[in-house]
């Protein structure tokens, strides 16, 4: 025999199928349970019917949305543009109620969550697109009856522009967005993170006010799911009404009108364009 000196312990353990996996192998019973363990950050929740657990936020059965579907009307074989769907649950909802959907997220770990989601809930008339929606909005010559944009606008560096490209490519469009209002005094301690003077924007023959604002380096977090740079502004209510009413959407209606959001006030808005 050679003089080498044999590991019998490491050995043993290969022999016995004892030797530790390497950290990017599951080697459980293959689960959806396991696909959601593998991506950290998960805010919203499945239902329950699938018996998993990821986030706690129930954003497959989300009243914004219901009541987005029922200001449009059937969106059986409609065409939609999800704007920064997260985890899914709106665009499950979406499919649900007949749409084909484009849903666009630029944050890698969302859109791998959406990737899973999609599997789980046998997503088949969705398609996800990992990149950034202002750059879809311009670039594409697509048209749609519908874009959803829950929880975005307010993430945006420009939302003026936002609205443009939307006024461009779709007649009707839903927003849920936290806005700046009379609820939120200066006094307020959830102006703390903006700008205590607003900027002024000219846009389409009305003033809108924004407030630059900070995410105060939350964007550490694994679940951080705002935009892509701190460098973001949040828009008037009122003015933001205005800049819709200026791109033609003469047919506005809002819910959900919550001046006392832990974050700063927040609407729903459905408009369209008769």
């Amino acid at each position: 025999m050679s003089g080498r000196v044999v590991n019998w312990d490491r050995f043993l353990k290969i022999f016995r199928g004892k030797e530790p996996t390497f950290d990017r192998y599951v080697d459980a019973l293959p689960s959806h349970q396991n696909a959601i363990d593998a991506i950290k950050g998960w805010s919203t929740a499945f239902p329950e019917a699938y018996n998993v657990k990821a986030g706690i936020v129930p954003t497959y059965y989300d009243a914004r949305i219901f009541w987005a579907i029922e200001c449009f009307g059937s969106l059986e074989g409609r065409e939609v543009l999800e704007l920064g769907p997260l985890e899914a649950g709106h665009t499950y909802m979406l499919e649900g109620a007949g749409a084909q959907v484009d849903a666009v997220e630029a944050n890698q770990l969302a859109f791998m969550r959406c990737l899973v989601a999609k599997e789980i809930l046998r997503l088949q008339k969705a398609r996800f697109w990992l990149g950034d929606f202002v750059k879809w909005l311009e670039q594409t010559d697509k048209s749609y009856d519908l874009i959803v944009a829950s929880g975005v606008l307010y993430h945006l560096h420009d939302p003026l522009r936002l609205l443009e490209l939307i006024a461009q490519r779709a007649s009707a469009v839903f927003i849920w967005t936290h806005v700046v209002s009379d609820a939120m005094p200066p006094s307020d301690p959830r102006r703390s993170v903006m700008s205590k003077t607003p900027e002024e924007h000219s846009f389409h023959g009305v003033t809108v006010r924004a407030y630059p604002r900070s995410y105060v380096k939350t964007q550490s977090n694994p679940a951080f799911c705002g935009g892509m740079r701190d460098d973001h502004r949040w828009l008037d209510k009122d003015d933001l009404l205005a800049a819709l009413r200026a791109l033609g959407f003469d047919d506005i209606r809002t819910t959900h009108d919550d001046p006392d959001h832990f974050f700063g006030p927040a609407i729903s808005i459905f408009a369209r364009k008769s």
